[in-house]
């Protein structure tokens, strides 16, 4: 009965198109099996492309791949449809962003092209909509770069996208719809194809304006999936300047200029000075490229907009914010957990808050409080910790996630921030995650200033509580107790902090223990 109260709970929140195509989808495929071609008569053009960003290394060569940070190397030939390391790996397989790292040769891609082609017809995760349409972008990326024109290539390529726009994310939307639209335009233009670039411009118009935020924020709220959908748009506008692709007569580049300038702006205020992005909801190092080179590689395309100086944004609309001090960062998070209908990458993390200090030697930022993390997507322990209030810097009720997060990207009942008061150096907000179990309003209140920060948490009845400071690993136990000052029972435990899939490196975890009212300073 407790699961079906919280499906149901769940489900409320979802839009119609959701689950309309949930039930298309589902009945679709049980009444008509579907054989899709895998190969059709296709006619490519030639585009221009200027490389900026290359990905991450991850084909060390001989058939061996390392995604996530777990390797594998096959030696007769490769399973494309591996399962050992869990669902993303295999995606990330399928994804081919290899083919654009820096060490990979034009007989390495062609190659590793051909086996996946050879292979179609036994491929299943590869097959869904997701993969392909990063499949897509990075064959045409690859291809481009070579100067290949392959009709087997070519033809494999074009049937796939023809699975894809019969296949479109419209039962998850968000940035899995996004991605589609994104590579149905790579798809349209490399083949010329009306069908496919229609209907990137129909999803991307219409999500761009539904995911970008008035801040420029994309509204998942993950500074991870953020800089992921930058870059996808980055690369978007180079590919239409480049080949002087004019769409709507201009208005479409225009369109996609405007949202990468307030995306860019949002991701200059969110990234931390050392370059640092703060991990919140999920977010992970090493999977998109990092600020700075989205920095440099906005410059170039962005740099003689006429827009360019005039933009001036905060994190309003997305509900961060970030304080900056001489001597340290700090970003709080006072906004929902996300969109209603998609919070897949959400944490019941509600007044979670990250710092970073200066280091008296090196005058840099570093992180002194964290955030946990994510270091898998697996359904299972890991997964509903790094999701759950415990493991963030807030108070967790009654041994209760404020935020009813659960099956691996589901969210039930979640916490409403209903009330905010703010100034320069001051933030006080309420949230009603635990008034429906418990009947319990949470409001905290931060006070900024140069020398310390001061922590204010208040509960409008008694409860067993448990505010959580997450430290970074170069912080031991006796620094914990030198920094942080306040007058209740408390415990200092082992934890971990995830910065990378896969990895875990353990952390001390301050935990303080009151009934009502808890004020703590944290002295920089």
């Amino acid at each position: 009965m407790n699961k079906i109260i919280l499906l149901l709970n769940t489900i409320k929140y979802l839009k119609f198109k959701q689950l309309y195509y949930r039930g298309y989808y589902f009945i679709r495929k049980k009444i008509k099996g579907f054989n899709y071609p895998l190969s059709l008569s296709s006619n490519s053009n030639e585009l221009k492309f200027d490389f900026f960003v290359h990905h991450n290394k991850s084909y060390k060569g001989d058939n061996e791949f390392e995604f996530l940070n777990l390797s594998k190397k096959f030696d007769d030939k490769i399973d494309w449809n591996y399962k050992e390391y869990g669902k993303l790996w295999t995606y990330n397989l399928n994804y081919f962003d290899y083919l654009n790292q820096k060490e990979i040769t034009k007989e390495e891609g062609l190659k590793l092209i051909y086996d996946f082609i050879d292979n179609l017809q036994n491929i299943k995760d590869g097959l869904e909509p997701y993969p392909i349409s990063l499949r897509g972008i990075n064959w045409i990326k690859f291809l481009i770069r070579y100067e290949i024109k392959d009709k087997k290539i070519d033809d494999s390529l074009l049937a796939q996208y023809y699975i894809l726009l019969d296949n479109l994310e419209y039962h998850l939307l968000g940035n899995h719809l996004l991605e589609n639209g994104f590579s149905l335009l790579w798809g349209g233009l490399y083949f010329g194809d009306e069908r496919l670039l229609n209907k990137a411009k129909e999803i991307l118009k219409e999500e761009l304006n539904e995911q970008i935020l008035d801040d420029g924020g994309h509204f998942e709220l993950s500074p991870m999936y953020h800089q992921i959908i930058f870059y996808r748009l980055l690369d978007a506008i180079n590919l239409i300047d480049n080949g002087k692709l004019r769409m709507d007569n201009g208005e479409f580049i225009e369109f996609l200029k405007e949202k990468a300038l307030s995306m860019l702006q949002w991701l200059k205020i969110i990234t931390f000075s050392n370059g640092d992005i703060p991990l919140l909801n999920d977010s992970a190092n090493k999977i998109a490229p990092i600020s700075s080179e989205l920095f440099e590689y906005a410059n170039k395309l962005l740099i003689n907009h006429p827009s360019r100086l005039t933009l001036h944004h905060s994190l309003k609309t997305s509900r961060y914010r970030k304080i900056v001090k001489n001597n340290y960062e700090c970003i709080v998070d006072i906004g929902q957990i996300g969109p209603d209908y998609i919070p897949g990458h959400a944490h019941a993390d509600t007044f979670n808050f990250i710092l970073y200090t200066k280091s008296p030697l090196t005058l840099n930022h570093s992180p002194l409080i964290t955030d946990t993390g994510i270091s898998t997507y697996d359904i299972g322990i890991a997964r509903d910790y790094e999701r759950s209030t415990k493991a963030h810097n807030t108070v967790e009720i009654n041994n209760t996630n404020s935020s009813e997060v659960w099956g691996g990207f589901r969210v039930a009942n979640r916490a409403k921030v209903i009330k905010i008061e703010e100034n320069e150096n001051y933030i006080k907000a309420t949230h009603n995650g635990y008034e429906k179990k418990f009947g319990i309003l949470h409001t905290r209140e931060w006070i900024f200033k140069e020398d310390k920060i001061i922590i204010k948490d208040s509960l409008n009845k008694e409860a067993k509580a448990v505010f959580r400071l997450h430290f970074d690993d170069k912080t031991d136990t006796n620094e914990i107790l030198q920094k942080v000052s306040f007058d209740e029972r408390y415990k200092i435990v082992d934890s971990y902090v995830a910065k990378e899939y896969n990895q875990k490196i353990p952390i001390k975890v301050l935990e303080i223990y009151f009934d009502l009212e808890l004020k703590v300073e944290i002295k920089i």
